[in-house]
């Protein structure tokens, strides 16, 4: 089935904080002439999945900075440990003014290369009845990556579904050393974009945190340790997060 046919509505929302420890006031830093935040509003008013963009901060400097480039925003609590829980509020209170979206997309407010072309494709699997959670992979071609904790690795089963995450390289290899991992089996890195059915988000963001994430801290590993299924699609597209104020000069060829 064509995702067109199935009559389901998105919103893509994208969290934002100004209080980040390691970069102050990230959303609002320009790049180019342009804040990061209008950046990641404008790349994803481009797909034509989605049926609206919401920016969800606790910060008026962000919400006005929004607002006067046109966009919208929702103002939240200031006391979610993640951004899934503002996303979950966020709807709460688009729910109460009657206004009630199928999937919502979380689209990550600090990379600003993140393309119409992947929400599209993470909006797409839930062509599926069954997909609840989506998300995407790339294949991992440098061994820098594959042992680098900062890129999470993941495997899945054959239909897509992810097995497991993990900052450590998985599957191990045996018998082979670590420079020709890459040649001998293909890893994938996750990329940081999930989707939801709106149900499914209000359900996950009431779990406890799980042993596996806190070990890794990686959240998703809550929603695996308590049984809710990861759908995956492969992406060509790389994304640059932006963490500290260093990896601005990881941005090139941004216009």
């Amino acid at each position: 089935m064509d995702f067109s046919d199935t009559g389901l509505t998105v919103a893509g929302i994208i969290p934002a904080r100004y209080a980040s420890t390691r970069f102050p006031g990230k959303p609002l830093v320009m790049i180019q002439g342009m804040s990061m935040i209008e950046r990641v509003y404008r790349q994803a008013s481009g797909c034509a999945l989605l049926s609206t963009v919401i920016v969800a901060t606790d910060d008026a400097r962000i919400a006005d900075h929004v607002t006067g480039f046109g966009g919208r925003v929702i103002m939240t609590s200031p006391h979610h440990p993640s951004g899934t829980d503002r996303i979950a509020e966020t709807l709460r209170k688009l729910d109460e003014n009657g206004e009630h979206y199928d999937i919502a997309v979380n689209i990550q407010g600090d990379e600003p290369t993140i393309r119409p072309e992947q929400i599209e494709s993470v909006v797409n699997l839930f062509s599926n009845n069954e997909t609840r959670i989506a998300t995407l992979i790339k294949v991992i071609d440098k061994t820098e990556d594959l042992f680098n904790p900062n890129v999470v690795k993941v495997v899945t089963d054959k239909t897509g579904r992810a097995l497991l995450f993990s900052r450590s390289p998985i599957p191990h290899i045996r018998q082979l050393p670590d420079e020709v991992w890459t040649s001998a089996f293909t890893f994938y890195r996750h990329i940081g974009i999930y989707a939801y059915r709106t149900q499914t988000l209000q359900d996950i963001s009431q779990l406890p945190p799980a042993p596996p994430e806190t070990a890794e801290s990686l959240e998703q590993l809550r929603w695996l340790w308590n049984g809710y299924p990861i759908q995956t699609d492969i992406t060509d597209f790389e994304t640059i997060g932006i963490d500290t104020p260093e990896d601005l000069s990881k941005l090139t060829n941004i216009s």
